[in-house]
């Protein structure tokens, strides 16, 4: 699912204390001869507040069984980001579709400032101190998998430093 990004850490969910945050439901309609069949489908997001999280998407008959489905198959595609102190490492654009995300690092004591799906994605991965802007489309669902593509494009200063072949002072100081 991940296979675009280089770097990216899936995790398995045994010895995770995940927390589920419901994104959004919707109830969608199907006109048949009989008449009108209702579904839901949920979009949910889990994360443990410490770099972990993974988005799933589930669809039923009943509210209740389309977030279980949700939670399980969040469940399944964990990632690690990484963090820096609360924040991020650095400013990334993100996008899916019609939808555009851009999240920006914050000092200490800003809080999450994000709407909706994008506030629910950081603040399942655990991030405290952000800014955000969400552009375009505001579909729930583009716009959880244009914040995954920005999270999953961050990348700390070690793994940079391995990548150049140099140290740690020179990526900063040049």
């Amino acid at each position: 699912m991940y296979q675009n990004y280089k770097n990216v850490e899936t995790v398995k969910p045994g010895g995770l204390e995940l927390k589920d945050r419901l994104v959004g439901v919707q109830r969608v309609t199907k006109v048949t001869k009989g008449g009108r069949a209702f579904g839901f489908s949920a979009i949910v997001v889990v994360g443990d507040e410490n770099g972990v999280v993974g988005h799933g998407l589930g669809k039923s008959k009943e509210v209740a069984t389309a977030i279980a489905k949700a939670v399980e198959d969040a469940k399944k595609n964990l990632v690690r980001i990484p963090l820096n102190k609360g924040t991020l490492p650095h400013e990334q654009k993100g996008k899916f579709g019609g939808a555009r995300v851009y999240i920006q690092p914050a000092s200490h004591g800003t809080g999450v400032i994000a709407g909706g799906a994008v506030r629910a994605v950081l603040e399942a991965v655990g991030v405290h101190d952000v800014l955000s802007k969400s552009q375009g489309s505001s579909n729930p669902h583009n716009v959880v998998k244009a914040t995954f593509d920005a999270l999953l494009q961050l990348r700390d200063a070690k793994s940079v430093a391995v990548e150049r072949g140099v140290s740690l002072d020179k990526v900063f100081n040049g």
